[in-house]
């Protein structure tokens, strides 16, 4: 391991946060502080998609001040799964043991980022959810939120899946999932990406736990989120909803192997 692994290292392991942005030079440097105040060994990767506004730049400078904070410069707006893919690659070729995934607007409170930790402790993936007890949204208009609420009931009834919320973008990883899972055969964006993820853990056997966290809409900036994102969520969770009960049909219409004779 080397020095600067170690001044990261966690309980669990070396702990990396991977934070994507687009035009978010107000936001990077306080939720930065906040992250490294609530959590001071963690290391932060800003994935930069070649922001206009200078947040790449920014990130630079901070990189510089402060070896717990990297930079990946990425030269398109590539969406929001193609940053954190490239994250996760980032992280497991440099041994981090636990990876987080947190918006960088300040809806995310790095705040709660130590119970999500501890929670990882029995779990493969902790999920930190609006909607379980204790989980609450600030600032969100309601049309946003009964959308996201819509969206996480249909896919828990497509799916199967026993999580609330499962199109939470806040959340810490093993490296085991990460590394078993294909991630270059990821394509989803947006919620999609966020469900996709979460359902490739799942089905590879991982354990997947939620813990409640607070969601606060953004004060500063413009939301990512468009009709396009909420679509492609849609027919993607439909395809593989579909998928799933085509399965198990196959699986109950299948004949059932005789047991062997005994003499």
């Amino acid at each position: 391991m080397t020095d600067q692994q170690a001044q990261g290292r966690h309980e669990l392991g070396p702990v990396l946060v991977v934070i994507p942005t687009y035009n978010e030079r107000e936001n990077l440097g306080p939720i930065v502080a906040r992250l490294h105040a609530a959590l001071p060994q963690a290391h932060a990767l800003v994935v930069d998609d070649g922001s206009p506004d200078g947040t790449g730049a920014l990130a630079d400078e901070m990189a510089e001040a402060d070896e717990r904070v990297h930079v990946l410069h990425r030269t398109e707006k590539a969406g929001l799964g193609a940053a954190y893919i490239a994250g996760f690659h980032w992280a497991l070729a440099r041994d981090y043991d636990v990876v987080v995934e947190m918006d960088a607007d300040g809806s995310h409170a790095p705040e709660d980022l130590p119970r999500l930790l501890a929670a990882l402790r029995e779990a493969d993936l902790v999920l930190g959810s609006r909607y379980v007890p204790g989980g609450k949204v600030v600032n969100w208009p309601k049309h946003r939120e009964w959308l996201s609420r819509g969206g996480n009931i249909y896919s828990k009834i497509a799916l199967g899946a026993k999580l609330n919320d499962i199109t939470g973008g806040f959340r810490a990883y093993r490296r085991e999932p990460l590394e078993r899972i294909k991630l270059d055969s990821v394509a989803s964006q947006g919620y999609c990406f966020q469900i996709d993820l979460a359902w490739r853990t799942i089905e590879a056997g991982f354990r997947v736990t939620e813990v409640p966290i607070t969601f606060t809409e953004r004060v500063i900036g413009e939301s990512k989120m468009s009709g396009n994102i909420v679509r492609e969520a849609l027919l993607r969770v439909t395809k593989w909803g579909l998928r799933r009960r085509r399965d198990q049909l196959l699986a109950l219409l299948a004949p059932r192997r005789e047991p062997a004779n005994r003499a």
